[in-house]
């Protein structure tokens, strides 16, 4: 006799996970003790965001177009969805399992983080990226929500979640980034603020602990996330040429890999090379965003940013069985000629 049982969970850089649990009890004399062996075959829900090399978004991508591996195994893509940058994801619609995730508020929370620094190559940035960034939001939809961080010594708010750009404007400019005001209120009705740990921002004594701290507020808040990280390093750099990363990297790490927030890590450093840069790429590698220079073609950063958000693809895949513990996940284009870029968190936890 065969009994079939299926139930959902969630995942790592995917939006759901389901596993299909088959028992399977073989026909034995009444006076044989009874055998079952468990066997659980997996599907993913992926996230993923796919642009040109030129920055545009890739559409109308359908499920030939991933290639996905698993620890190296190749997975079969069961089908594709889009989802538009500001909408949520309600799950694929061939699998009818009753857990699929609860709607969420329309428009994306975006996060400005910006990196402060006095340093010439450091502050040159600044003052060529701010305006940038402001130009940016004209590409967010009206029901996102836009808030902007700073970060020299400390953490500090500058502009909570809002709609209005005239006072996003107003605070994005190399002026406002670099002065900490002193009273934030709440602009909407998805704030920052109450569940921003004030203390632990004042002492944060590294950008790492800095990411950490607004990662576990916006791990609070519903609706889609993302984090734009305007910055010129992470890490610490010691002798002979290696980086170190910050022990709460890897806290920040889980909290926003588990909560989805790509990271989209812009280097406004002006320099070819600098040894911190590996910081920046690790965190955007590992969270399903990209790093990108800026101090030669900022423009080119700003559109591969403003693709990588335009909308997800949702793939379902086939992973089949699966042990607990921590997998790898690779997506690229199958057809090479579309010469472009898939974004991907690189593990998830079953």
């Amino acid at each position: 006799m065969t009994r079939q049982a299926c139930r959902g969970r969630p995942a790592g850089p995917v939006l759901l996970l389901f596993a299909c649990t088959f028992v399977i009890a073989p026909a034995l004399p009444a006076q044989e003790e009874r055998f079952e062996g468990a066997l659980e075959v997996t599907r993913l829900l992926v996230d993923v965001r796919a642009v040109e090399r030129n920055g545009q978004p890739l559409l109308a991508l359908e499920a030939a177009d991933f290639v996905v591996t698993i620890d190296g195994r190749p997975a079969r893509v069961e089908s594709v969805e889009w989802t538009p940058g500001a909408a949520w994801t309600a799950g694929a619609a061939p699998l009818e399992i009753a857990a699929l995730p609860a709607p969420q508020p329309p428009g994306r929370l975006v996060v400005f983080f910006f990196q402060t620094d006095f340093h010439k190559s450091r502050l040159s940035g600044i003052v060529r990226m701010a305006p940038k960034a402001r130009a940016f939001l004209d590409t967010l939809a009206e029901q996102d929500l836009a808030a902007v961080v700073g970060y020299s010594s400390h953490l500090y708010v500058i502009q909570d979640f809002t709609a209005d750009r005239e006072k996003l404007d107003a605070v994005m400019t190399p002026t406002g980034i670099l002065n900490e005001p002193e009273v934030i209120y709440p602009d909407a009705e998805r704030s920052l603020m109450p569940h921003f740990d004030v203390d632990a921002a004042r002492k944060a004594a590294s950008p790492e602990r800095g990411l950490l701290v607004v990662a576990r507020a916006l791990r609070e808040l519903p609706g889609r996330k993302a984090l734009v990280l305007l910055g010129w390093g992470l890490g610490h750099f010691s002798p002979p040429g290696r980086v170190r990363m910050d022990g709460a990297y890897e806290p920040a790490r889980r909290v926003l890999t588990d909560a989805h927030i790509p990271v989209y890590a812009l280097d406004i450093t002006d320099a070819d090379y600098h040894s911190l840069e590996v910081g920046l790429e690790k965190i955007a590698e590992d969270t399903g965003g990209f790093y990108a220079k800026t101090h030669m073609f900022p423009d080119q950063a700003m559109d591969k940013l403003e693709g990588a958000m335009e909308g997800t693809y949702v793939l379902v895949v086939d992973a089949g069985v699966l042990a607990k513990g921590t997998h790898t996940i690779a997506v690229k284009l199958a057809n090479k000629e579309l010469d472009g870029e898939v974004f991907v968190r690189p593990t998830f936890e079953k």
